[in-house]
This record gives structure tokens, sequence and C-alpha cells, in this order.
């Protein structure tokens, strides 16, 4: 028989309504990575704005001795980071309040039902889930008391388990999920592209601090900004590539661990439909789409296709 459950205040809320009525911010320790992730955005942009762009705009100096050719490549270079600046900031922000998802409180999942009641869409999905015990009973959360779908794991520090958990980010401090997931790509991608930007265009101004008489602060901002953004292109670009290509074989970073921890191969997975059917679950079906925080991925995170049952 299934262990009892003690009684829910929130049973008839949807889940991530449910999960949304807890103190989510009420540790401000664990706030510190997302004020430091803030932080660093703020400086970049200021320096890169105030430093870079604005040098190469030339609004210091009658408009007839400019040069226009590097008052244009200032505006391109100011639009195109704007921009993505913009889109890093709202994918962030969704990284942040997104809740990645969670088991629903209802459809059978509490452990005092009976697991034949597991449904979707009015039809049972108990067969269809093929994570199981060695038993071959269903998975359970002890700490939940509801049954486990396949690729869900419990989150010690949010205390919820996450459908298709990947991790758990404290940059973000949020779990990064099925509802997430694709915000969370994105981040990474619009963050790579920024600091390649910076990197790339700002190397000029440093040079051109270092030839022309200008003060000691301005040529040690500018070349602590190189320095700093340079670093975390090289941190991202490999944190990145890494999740590409996770993303390539249809793992998360937990069951990437779970297959280093069980010595297991990792060059296919029980989830693996395809490259571009792996994509398409992380970045949505529509890949003119996918580099936009737009067209999620179908599904509801409660069930996943694998190529024995298909």
């Amino acid at each position: 028989m299934p262990p009892s459950s003690t009684t829910r205040d929130n049973l008839a809320l949807p889940p991530d309504i449910s999960h949304s009525a807890s103190i989510r911010f009420g540790e401000v320790s664990k706030l510190l990575p997302v004020g430091i992730v803030v932080g660093s955005i703020l400086y970049l942009y200021i320096l890169y704005a105030s430093l870079h762009c604005l040098r190469l705009l030339q609004l210091d100096v009658p408009s007839e001795v400019r040069s226009q050719v590097e008052v244009d490549r200032g505006t391109y270079q100011l639009i195109a980071f704007n921009i993505i600046t913009g889109l890093l900031l709202y994918c962030l922000a969704c990284c942040i309040l997104t809740r990645p998802g969670t088991i629903p409180d209802f459809q059978g999942w509490e452990l005092t039902s009976d697991p034949s009641q597991l449904t979707r869409d009015g039809s049972s999905i108990m067969h269809s889930l093929q994570e199981k015990k060695m038993s071959g009973e269903l998975r359970h959360c002890k700490w939940c008391l509801k049954y486990k779908p396949d690729r869900c794991h419990h989150c010690r520090i949010c205390n919820v388990c996450v459908l298709r958990m990947d991790h758990h980010c404290p940059w973000v401090y949020n779990c990064i999920g099925f509802r997430n997931h694709k915000y969370f790509m994105l981040l990474l991608i619009y963050t790579v592209c920024d600091l390649f930007l910076i990197s790339i265009t700002m190397f000029d101004s440093v040079w051109w601090s270092t030839r022309i008489d200008v003060s000691i602060a301005t040529m040690l901002m500018l070349t602590f900004g190189e320095t700093f953004a340079a670093f975390l292109t090289v941190l991202t670009t490999a944190f990145l590539a890494f999740h590409i290509w996770l993303m390539f074989k249809a793992m998360t970073t937990v069951e990437f661990c779970e297959k280093s921890l069980k010595n297991d191969s990792y060059d296919s997975s029980t989830w693996s439909l395809g490259t571009y059917n792996n994509m398409c679950a992380v970045l949505g079906p529509n890949p003119l789409l996918w580099f936009v925080p737009l067209a999620f991925p179908q599904g509801d995170g409660l069930t996943w296709k694998s190529p024995s049952w298909m």
C-alpha cells in the first residue's frame, strides 16, 4: 500500500501557482550570485557604452571634424549591443521567475492514489512511464509524496520535484527544467554573443587608450573591462558548448552525472530521437524561432518518447 499523505492546503491549486505560494526569495544569501550576475552585466554595459561606443560617436567634438566611419561603426555596435543585452536581460528575468514545472497536484499523482489512475488528457499514462525501480514499481518522491514522471528529480534547494530537471542554477536562483530550459539556453547564447562583441570590438579602444594621452583611470578601466570580458567569454563559451552537447545527446546535466556515476556510455541516451528532434525538445518545434524567446517545446513534461516505444 502506498504511504499516507498529509493534508495539503493547496491541493486544488495548479502546480505552478501552488509552488509560487511558497516563499522563494526569503534567503538573502542565495540572492548573492544573482546580484553578482546583474552587477557584472551593469558594469560591462556602462563601460562598453560610455568608454567605447561614445568615443566612437565623438559627441564631444564638432560634427564637421568627426570621422564618419567611426561614427557609423559606433552606431552599429551600440545598436547590436543594446539588442543583444535586452534579449539577455529578458531571458535572465524569465530564468529567475519562470517555474521549471513540477508534478501536478491532481491526475492521480498523489501516493495515496491508485497508480493506474495516472492520467493525461483522460487516458492512463502509467504504462508509458519507463523509469521505474528495480522491483518494477513506479518511482516516487519521499519528500513530495508523489509518483515521479520520467526525467523528474527532486531539488532539495527548491524543495520541489522538477520536470525534466537539468540542474539547479544558483546564478538565477532557480531550477532549470522543462518550462524554462529554452530561456536558459538562450541566456547562454546571448551572453556569449554579447561577450564576444565586447571582447573583439572594445580591444580597439584599449589599444587607443595606450596610444593617446588619456587619464590612467580610463586606461585601467578599459584594460580591466577587456580582460574581464575575455575571461567570461572563455568560461561561458565552454559552458554553452557543454550544454549544446547535452542537447544534441538528449541528456540533462542530472542524467549526465548519473551516467558518470554509473560509468555508462555517453554515445547514446534513452531519450535521443536524433539531433534535430533533440533540439526541438529544448528550443521548440520551429527552427526559425529557435534563437528567440518564442515557440517553446511542445508537451507537458510528464511523458517522453524514446526510440524503444515510438
